[in-house]
């Protein structure tokens, strides 16, 4: 299956977006279509060999939209705001005198006035409205251009008609309704469309971050060229303060590099020769000659612009009750609206136009776009915070369900430790043995070792300053360590079985291995000659905020257990450390994700954090799956959240997010509905006798105004980064 998004453009509300998907969903060769109401974006899946993008693009066409590739879609939503914008504009200005003369019914050059402008609108600014209406009513359904369509037609040809004397000489003409309804109407989708634009600002400045050009080495020296003519294995030059243009190796020199917008850490990374950097991130100093490895669509800035397009496309479990609300509110709001005027005339016995007024009132306060912008808005606001937080959520859905995990299960190596033994101790046998001269013959024998605690060993010397010599015989054992001579000596570092093997008496040091071997620690002798002269501890260190991120799960009223394929003593220490309320030692990696089952079997949402790789099977099985630490392959790794910075405490933030996105989601709707159960008995009258009743043309100016509330509704969740 091949998947494409595409921006769509002339939709009105959900039920626009609910009538493209049903129609795709159907057609041969579709696997999936979703469309986000809020993006104007279709997300599709389907098989090439059967249905082409162009036949796709054809069919959506078909139904009256606007189906444009997602390179062009930012210019065609830019294009459609100053649309809005100039319509809106238009609108205010023709209607302005309709309105200021509404007391002059009886000048005739008023009047006419009035309907030149009044008709001008209708089929102009209005147009849109009846081309919306008839393309739902060619495929048999209904949408907000349906409502708003008959209330405008109503206002306009009753008065049209009154204005001519068909339905009496004492018939009022009111070609102010139609003309105001068109114009606030108008002013609301501008607004709207604004507010939405917000909402998706996150991803536009990720996109905005593309280099447009590079400087390329070749043998001619340096040229600037489109980013998009470099291939893989160019050599680029990166000067400071420029933007990396594609993924790469740095080749030569170095510099810091901001990574903000992808790990959102807003301290500069230096990176040195041999060091990977990402296109899109700036080097804030220092020159590099970098070669390329990935490019177009294989960048991480492009993995990361599909994973948060994908996930601001997928449906929240919660929108399904939406998406049910909105296909049968446009009938039922014209069955209201038709009921409305027949209570009050033939019932109620009040007059033909007050009746008809509070009919078109019912059709135009009625509003399905702010049910269907409630979900979406607010998962792009949501995505857009994690986005900057170097959290990447995969599916729209994932906000909804982190919201109500109950356990969180957390892998031990690499999740809560670092991942890789780090040298924790260095104990020589007598005070009369050099520290220093101690560690230089650890990481002269650990010098041609691949084994983990080796360059663990070498990296702590690096780091002290300390250089390994230049030895002699030198010879590797699986499983027992290394020999070779250096300094007239021969040196044996290893275990104890090496230590055994040659005689070595280890007594000297009896105590304070037993203390270390306790503590669960790796451990190295080291032997000159037939002595023992000290020895190294190794561990897999405890990263410095886990322990906070398990406290404030805690507080977050989840339950936390740590799984690890290590022994029970290891697991003990290190669950000890930082605080989980319980753990399971020696579980394979096939059988975590038994484990989550077990959890899931109790009726509890289950979480799972691991590395992606070996955890992928239970990081499948669980309700969300969280993949830490995900480099430049975030795209493979199974979670539905991926954590680009390695650091748990992203998760407390992630599980932050989106509680405070379910939380509006559950607002948005709220208000949606009550809008509606409250407006609509308002404009057909029922509050009349106490006062309380809508104009059709304050009644269109309240509708337009309730989706613009929703998607404010949802910029204030940008808020909650007060407390990330």
């Amino acid at each position: 299956m091949t998947k494409i998004t595409l921006g769509i453009s002339g939709m009105s509300c959900a039920n626009c977006a609910a009538r493209i998907e049903k129609t795709l969903a159907v057609e041969e060769g579709v696997g999936s279509a979703v469309v986000n109401f809020a993006m104007s974006e279709l997300n599709i899946s389907f098989n090439p060999t059967i249905i082409s993008e162009k036949q796709i693009v054809s069919r959506v066409a078909e139904l009256g939209y606007a189906a444009v590739d997602l390179r062009d879609s930012t210019a065609v939503q830019e294009e459609s705001l100053r649309s809005q914008r100039n319509w809106f504009i238009f609108s205010m200005l023709a209607a302005l005198p309709i309105m200021l003369t509404m007391g002059l019914h009886s000048n005739r050059a008023v009047m006419q006035l009035n309907l030149l402008l009044a008709t001008l609108l209708q089929f102009s600014a209005g147009l849109t409205y009846y081309h919306g209406a008839w393309s739902a009513l060619k495929s048999r359904s209904s949408n907000m251009d349906t409502l708003v369509a008959l209330g405008t037609s109503a206002a306009y040809f009753y008065s049209l008609a009154a204005y001519f004397g068909l339905l009496g000489s004492e018939t009022t003409v009111f070609f102010e309704t139609s003309a105001m309804l068109i114009a606030f109407i108008r002013l609301g989708k501008y607004l709207e469309a604004r507010a939405r634009g917000k909402a998706g600002e996150a991803l536009k400045k990720l996109l905005q971050l593309q280099a447009d050009n590079a400087t390329l080495i070749n043998e001619n020296g340096e040229l600037e060229v489109p980013v998009s003519t470099i291939k893989v294995g160019d050599l680029l030059l990166v000067r400071a303060g420029d933007s990396i243009p594609v993924d790469g190796e740095v080749i030569d020199g170095g510099g810091a590099v901001n990574e903000s917008m992808i790990t959102g850490e807003s301290l500069p990374v230096l990176k040195k020769t041999g060091d990977s950097v990402s296109g899109a991130t700036i080097n804030t100093n220092g020159v590099m000659r970098i070669r390329a490895t990935r490019i177009g669509e294989e960048t991480l800035l492009s993995q990361i612009v599909r994973m948060v397009r994908e996930a601001q496309g997928d449906k929240a479990p919660i929108q399904k009750f939406a998406d049910t609300v909105s296909a049968w509110f446009v009938p039922f709001v014209m069955l209201v609206s038709v009921t409305t005027f027949t209570v009050w005339y033939t019932l109620l016995s009040a007059d033909f136009l007050t009746a008809f007024r509070f009919a078109i009132a019912v059709l135009v306060i009625a509003c399905p776009c702010a049910m269907g912008l409630a979900t979406p808005t607010a998962i792009m606001v949501g995505s857009g915070i994690s986005l900057k937080r170097g959290i990447l959520v995969k599916k729209g859905s994932a906000l909804e369900i982190i919201s109500r995990i109950n356990v969180l299960l957390l892998d031990k190596t690499g999740t809560l430790t670092r991942g890789e033994p780090e040298m924790t101790d260095l104990i020589p046998v007598t005070r009369s043995v050099d520290p220093v001269k101690l560690m230089e013959c650890l990481a002269t024998a650990e010098a041609y070792s691949t084994h983990p605690l080796a360059q663990a060993a070498l990296a702590a010397a690096e780091e002290a300053g300390i250089e390994p010599g230049q030895a002699d015989n030198f010879e590797e054992r699986g499983g027992f360590g290394v020999t070779c001579l250096y300094g007239g000596f021969q040196l044996a570092v290893g275990n104890k079985r090496l230590m055994d093997e040659l005689g070595i008496a280890l007594t000297p040091l009896e105590s304070r291995v037993a203390e270390l071997t306790a503590a669960g620690k790796s451990l190295v002798y080291i032997a000159a000659g037939n002595a023992l002269v000290g020895v190294s501890a190794f561990a897999d260190i405890v990263k410095p905020s886990s322990a906070q991120a398990v406290t404030d799960l805690k507080k977050l009223g989840i339950k936390t257990c740590m799984i690890t394929g290590d022994n029970e003593a290891v697991a003990a220490i290190v669950a000890s450390q930082v605080g989980v309320d319980t753990f399971q030692a020696g579980v394979m990696p096939e059988h975590k994700s038994d484990l989550v089952k077990e959890y899931q079997s109790r009726s509890m949402i289950v979480g799972m954090v691991g590395d992606g790789i070996n955890d992928a099977p239970a990081l499948a099985q669980a309700d969300i799956g969280i993949a830490i630490g995900a480099g430049t392959d975030v795209a493979k790794e199974t979670g539905d959240i991926v954590l680009m910075r390695s650091d748990l405490t992203d998760v407390v933030r992630a599980i932050t997010i989106g509680r405070g996105t379910l939380s509006k989601i559950k607002q948005n709707l709220f208000w949606a509905l009550f809008y509606n159960i409250l407006g609509i008995p308002i404009a057909a009258g029922l509050l009349s006798k106490y006062g309380l009743y809508l104009k059709p043309e304050y009644a269109g100016l309240a509708m337009a105004f309730s989706s613009v509330s929703v998607v404010l509704n949802s910029l204030f969740l940008r808020q909650i980064e007060k407390k990330l």
